[in-house]
C-alpha cells in the first residue's frame, strides 16, 4: 500500500482525492499556488507545499517542480486529478522515472488514446462502430475534397483534443477555411498540437459514456452508463446516471464495446469510454477519457463504488475486490455542475471575492466543493466551484431532490449559473428525458434570478460588511475539518502559519 500521496491538483477535485488518501490512512500532500494558499483542499491536506505563481503554466502545469516538491517531501505516488497534467502521458512517464507510481493508466496507454486517430483505429479493429471521419489531416488544402466525401455537415476535431476544445461545426463548404484556422489555432494554444481531421457531424444525437475501472491482473468492469447530452459549448454542465434511452439490451451492449476498448488498450485505473447515440439505438465510438471524470459522483452513488479508492488501490498493485456479477445498481443521480458564470452577461467568467456561501444538504444530496467564505475566484482556473449530485429512487425523485439542492445553494460575491441549471431542469423536454447535443441550441433558456434569492444576498453581504467576518481570516476555517492527529502541519495551522516552501 502507498504511504504518502501528493495531489497534483486544486479545487474541489484535490480535496476529493484528499479525502479518498485519508479513508486508506494514506498521508496527503496538497500543492497550491500563491492565490491559493487559504484553499479547501490545502488546508485539508496533512501537508502542503507552495508550487509557484498563479499562472497555471507556473505552477499546476509545472511537471518539473510538481516532481521534485514530491521527491523531497517523501511521496512515493501522484494523483492528478482531472484537468491540469492529468492526460499529459509525458508527465506519467517522468513520474515512474522518478521513481514515483503515477495514480492512473500507464503513460503508453495514455498515448494510445489521446490520439484520436488511434484511439478511433483500435475501437474499429474490436469491433466497435466509429463515426465516419478522416486521418489526421496532412495538409489543411486536403479538407475540401475530405469534406465532401463525408457530406455536410461535418465537425472539425483536434487529433490531441479533449474538453469540447479544438471544436467547430461547419454546415456549407465556404465556412470551411475559417472554421479550419479556428480549430487549429485553438488545438496549439490548448494541446500545443494542431492535427486536425475530420468527422461526420452525428444529428440529434445523445452523449453517451460508459465509465470503467481496470487493474493490472486483467479485469476490467464496467460500471454503467452515463448521461452527458446536455452542454453549452461542448462543455457537459449536467450529467445523470442511468439514461432513459438506454434499455437493458443496449447497456448490455456499450458495455461490452467500452471493455473490449479497454482492455485492447492495456489500459489500468478508472476511465470513461465515450459515444454517440442516434435515435434509432446506433451507438459510435467517440473517444476515451483516460482519467477520473468530473461527473463520478453520480456513478458511485448509484452502484456504491469508490473510484478515487479503486484508482489508489490499482496503482498499489492489489486486485480490484469485485466483479460485474457483484454491481447491484440501484436508484437514478443527476449531478450539475455550478460555475462563476454570468449567465445574465453571455456567460462571462465572473471573478471576485466569495463573500457567503452556502452548500445544499439533505437527503440524497452529495456536494463537491472549492467554496469557503473569502473564497477568491481567479481569471487563471477553470470557473467550477461546485458540482452537486441528487440521488433519488427514480429520475423524478432525483429531479426533484436537485431542485431543491439548487434553491437551497448560495454564493454571494460572484455570478453563478444556478438560475440557468434550476431553468434547464423546469424545462418540459427535460423532465421527458428528451435529450440530445444540441438540447440548448434549440432551446432558449432564460436565467432569470428570482428577486428573493438576491435579497438574502444583498442582506447577508451587509451583514459581513458591517461586522468584518468578510475580512476576517477565521470566517476561512472549515468547519468539520478531518481529524487525523497532531502534525507538524496542524500545528503550524493552529498557529497561524504556513510551512516553508520545499
Amino acid at each position: 500500500m502507498l504511504n504518502k500521496v501528493l495531489v497534483a491538483n486544486r479545487g474541489e477535485i484535490a480535496l476529493r482525492v484528499v479525502r479518498g488518501l485519508h479513508d486508506l490512512g494514506i498521508t496527503s500532500v496538497a500543492i497550491y499556488s500563491e492565490v491559493d494558499r487559504l484553499s479547501r483542499h490545502v488546508r485539508y491536506a496533512d501537508e502542503a507545499y507552495l508550487i509557484g505563481p498563479p499562472v497555471a503554466a507556473e505552477s499546476y502545469l509545472n511537471a518539473e517542480r510538481i516532481i521534485d516538491v514530491a521527491t523531497a517531501c517523501g511521496a512515493d505516488a501522484i494523483h492528478p486529478g482531472y484537468g491540469f497534467l492529468a492526460e499529459n502521458s509525458a508527465f506519467a512517464e517522468a513520474c515512474e522515472e522518478a521513481g514515483l507510481t503515477f495514480i492512473g493508466p500507464s503513460a503508453a496507454a495514455m498515448r494510445l488514446l489521446g490520439d484520436k486517430n488511434a484511439a478511433r483505429s483500435l475501437a474499429a479493429s474490436v469491433g466497435v462502430p466509429v463515426v465516419p471521419g478522416t486521418d489526421p489531416l496532412e495538409s489543411l488544402d486536403d479538407a475540401p475534397r475530405l469534406a465532401e466525401e463525408i457530406g455536410y455537415p461535418i465537425a472539425i476535431k483536434a487529433a490531441a483534443g479533449g474538453g469540447g476544445r479544438g471544436i467547430r461545426f461547419v454546415e456549407r463548404e465556404e465556412d470551411l477555411p475559417r472554421a479550419l484556422e479556428l480549430a487549429r489555432r485553438e488545438a496549439i494554444a490548448a494541446f500545443k498540437d494542431g492535427s486536425l481531421y475530420l468527422e461526420k457531424q452525428m444529428q440529434n444525437v445523445r452523449h453517451i459514456e460508459v465509465q470503467v475501472i481496470a487493474d493490472t491482473f486483467g479485469n476490467v468492469i464496467p460500471l454503467g452508463e452515463r448521461e452527458c447530452s446536455i452542454q453549452r459549448r461542448h462543455q457537459k454542465i449536467i450529467e445523470e446516471t442511468p439514461s432513459v434511452a438506454v434499455g437493458p439490451e443496449l447497456r448490455r451492449a456499450l458495455n461490452r464495446a467500452a471493455v473490449r476498448i479497454t482492455r485492447a488498450a492495456g489500459y489500468r485505473s478508472a476511465g470513461t469510454v465515450e459515444f454517440l447515440l442516434t435515435p434509432g439505438g446506433d451507438y459510435y465510438f467517440l473517444e476515451v477519457n483516460a482519467r477520473l471524470q468530473v461527473e463520478h459522483p453520480v456513478t458511485e452513488m448509484t452502484t456504491g463504488v469508490d473510484l478515487v479508492k479503486d484508482q489508489i488501490l490499482v496503482a498499489s498493485g492489489e486486485e480490484l475486490a469485485y466483479d460485474e456479477s457483484d454491481l447491484l445498481t440501484r436508484g437514478w443521480a443527476i449531478e450539475c455542475r455550478i460555475v462563476a458564470e454570468d449567465p445574465q452577461n453571455n456567460f462571462l467568467p465572473s471573478v471576485g471575492r466569495v463573500v457567503f456561501s452556502r452548500e445544499p444538504a439533505g437527503p440524497g444530496i452529495r456536494v463537491e466543493s472549492a467554496l469557503h467564505d473569502g473564497y477568491e475566484v481567479t481569471r487563471f482556473y477553470d470557473s467550477l466551484l461546485a458540482k452537486v449530485t441528487a440521488w433519488g429512487s427514480d429520475r423524478e425523485d432525483a429531479r426533484a431532490r436537485m431542485l431543491r439542492a439548487l434553491r437551497e445553494s448560495r454564493v454571494v460575491g460572484v455570478a453563478t449559473n444556478i438560475p440557468f441549471l434550476l431553468e434547464i431542469l423546469n424545462m418540459p423536454e427535460f423532465v421527458e428525458g428528451s435529450l440530445d447535443t444540441d438540447f440548448l441550441d434549440r432551446h432558449e433558456v432564460i436565467a432569470e434570478q428570482s428577486e428573493e434569492p438576491l435579497r438574502e444576498a444583498a442582506a447577508i453581504a451587509a451583514l459581513l460588511t458591517l461586522t468584518g467576518e468578510g475580512r476576517s481570516s477565521a470566517s476561512l476555517a472549515p468547519a468539520g475539518a478531518p481529524a487525523r492527529g497532531v502534525s507538524a502541519w496542524r500545528q503550524q495551522q493552529a498557529m497561524g502559519r504556513w510551512p516553508k516552501s520545499i
